[in-house]
């Protein structure tokens, strides 16, 4: 049991090869995501654009939310050549990479002065792109290991994850300061060879998808084409609710909520740090490159909290935390800016949130069956973003309305049902385990 393992033995785990790969996947996941979010945001405020608008550009994030469609296409289609050169896991990534990189080249080359439908627009292709990527990576980490490494090979992904974060955070402000945005997407273009190179390198997990898609050559064209409609369509949800009965409406729910709090204050974080007062350089060192490591820390903290206690009491621990840290950011707004204080509240946000995040995926990766890893995880993780980008749309009217204050106010309550969702669903699986 993984409450009985000693500290070293929890730790040990992080020395495992398959736990270390997933920090350069977690890169390659990581740096598109806040050039189409809140870098693109910062950006856009920049140059002048309103917070209406930008708010509205955090639409652009929904993409993240339909990987549920794209799902059933990356776990039972192949790609011509490259599939049988690489398997299907590893060409989906390939392509998807490419596709990022391209994308981020022509927004690069965009004026957000005179450009803004283009910008939103090839923004929409890098999130789709980046959407593929991360389904094909999801399934190759789930894949590519037991259950009981998910926990830590969830927070090397996040490190790796960060780091683009803070790439493409810090990285990009820097060079927007002493250059332009333009070169900083050039540059964040050029970055992206770091995972198409992982990928390369990797070797091909063998899922049992593709062992059953083996299995039934052997019948009639009609009867093939039935068994993987209702594998692609069906199987993957009906076998989550077979396997979890009504306990899975809850699991449901809390994937939901359980991110929303923090995807919804994400939305304007850099808005406001530039409404203070703050320049893109002392943004780019406190923001990203000092609450990186804190970042990095809540992580690793969260991976050994999960080797050691299992997950809900952590995913309990780290709803309450994200939830609480938001109120901290209220007190900022109404408070006289100074990079201590800014520091503090940032070092506090984001060790909650490595916390949350490697426990949560980890969560997610251990509700799966691995007969159709790609399309549910992409389920949860589509059902885990888009209320959270339909309520950050609406941010930047809210805080033209009300104010920052109540707009942190506001995104700390809507993380008050995560922790009422982890509490019933902890009640629940006692009185399973009472009945067993």
């Amino acid at each position: 049991m993984a409450a009985e393992k000693s500290w070293l033995d929890a730790l040990r785990v992080y020395v495992k090869p398959c736990v270390l790969s997933m920090v350069f996947l977690g890169f390659s996941a990581g740096l598109p995501y806040l050039l189409v979010f809140s870098t693109l945001s910062a950006w856009l405020r920049d140059d002048g654009v309103e917070r209406s608008i930008i708010g509205f550009f955090s639409w652009i994030g929904v993409i993240y939310s339909i990987k549920v469609l794209l799902a059933p296409i990356v776990d039972n289609c192949s790609l011509p050549i490259l599939t049988k050169l690489m398997g299907k896991r590893r060409s989906w990534m390939l392509v998807a990479q490419l596709g990022i990189m391209s994308g981020l080249i022509g927004m690069g080359n965009a004026d957000a002065h005179t450009q803004l439908q283009q910008i939103a627009f090839i923004g929409l292709w890098v999130a789709f792109c980046s959407a593929i990527q991360d389904v094909a990576i999801d399934a190759f980490r789930i894949e590519s290991s037991d259950t009981i490494y998910q926990g830590a090979m969830a927070a090397t992904y996040v490190l790796g994850y960060r780091i683009a974060l803070l790439v493409a955070g810090a990285g990009a402000f820097y060079i927007a300061e002493y250059f332009s945005w333009g070169v900083a997407y050039f540059v964040m273009a050029a970055a992206m060879v770091i995972g198409f190179v992982t990928t390369i390198c990797l070797k091909e997990p063998l899922s049992r998808i593709q062992e059953e898609a083996e299995s039934v050559i052997q019948f009639g064209f009609w009867r093939r084409l039935m068994v993987r409609g209702n594998k692609v369509l069906l199987s993957p949800f009906t076998e989550f609710f077979i396997r979890n009965g009504k306990i899975g409406i809850l699991i449901l729910l809390l994937i939901a909520v359980y991110k929303m709090s923090d995807i919804t204050m994400g939305v304007m974080a850099n808005p406001f740090y530039l409404d203070l007062g703050f320049s893109k350089k002392e943004i780019a060192e406190i923001s990203k490159i000092f609450g990186f490591f804190m970042t990095i820390a809540g992580v690793a903290l969260g991976g050994i909290l999960v080797v050691k206690y299992g997950i809900m009491r952590p995913l309990l621990f780290g709803a309450v935390l994200v939830a609480s840290t938001n109120l901290l950011f209220a007190v900022l707004a109404v408070s006289k800016p100074t990079v201590l204080l800014l520091a503090a509240v940032i070092s506090a946000d984001n060790l909650g949130g490595g916390i949350a995040t490697s426990v949560f995926i980890a969560y997610l990766s251990s509700l799966t069956n691995t007969a159709h890893t790609a399309t549910q995880y992409a389920l949860f993780g589509s059902l885990m973003t888009l209320p959270a980008q339909l309520l950050g749309g609406f941010s930047g009217l809210l805080v033209d309305q009300y104010g920052y204050y109540v707009f942190f106010v506001y995104s700390s309550l809507i993380g008050l049902p995560a922790i009422i969702l982890v509490l019933l669903l902890m009640y629940y699986q006692g009185l399973i385990a009472d009945r067993n």
